[in-house]
């Protein structure tokens, strides 16, 4: 190989590793800086998730969605990808399972915060 070819190589290396975003961005708050998504909504944790496993489904799922991992997502820092009850992919912080709040009409909402004393905004 030569040199050229490698800083070639090495450049597209550092190109989809620099396209490669976060799973979770941090956004301000009534609450300071918490986790949200792309487009700016809050994501939340709950209580009654053991590490790496989330216990939020059928009904609980369609008022709290889980924040869903593409296809091939893998593991960044803090952030992992847990498999949910129904085979889908879930993003994880810390090893919790991260949700958005159906409640929560715009960026910087925290409306779920301390519901039934259960569900958290995720902090960063």
């Amino acid at each position: 190989m030569t040199i050229r070819f490698l800083a070639v190589l090495a450049a597209a290396a550092l190109a989809a590793t620099a396209a490669v975003a976060a799973p979770a961005m941090t956004g301000q708050s009534s609450l300071g800086p918490v986790l949200t998504d792309a487009k700016g909504m809050t994501l939340y944790t709950f209580d009654k998730d053991a590490p790496g496993t989330s216990s939020c489904v059928d009904a609980c799922a369609q008022n709290w969605p889980p924040y869903m991992a593409g296809a091939g997502a893998m593991a960044e820092g803090d952030y992992s990808v847990i498999k949910r009850p129904d085979g889908a992919m879930q993003w994880a912080y810390k090893g919790k399972p991260l949700y958005l709040w159906v409640k929560d009409a715009k960026p910087g909402d925290t409306t779920g915060e301390g519901f039934k004393d259960i569900w958290h905004a995720a902090k960063p």
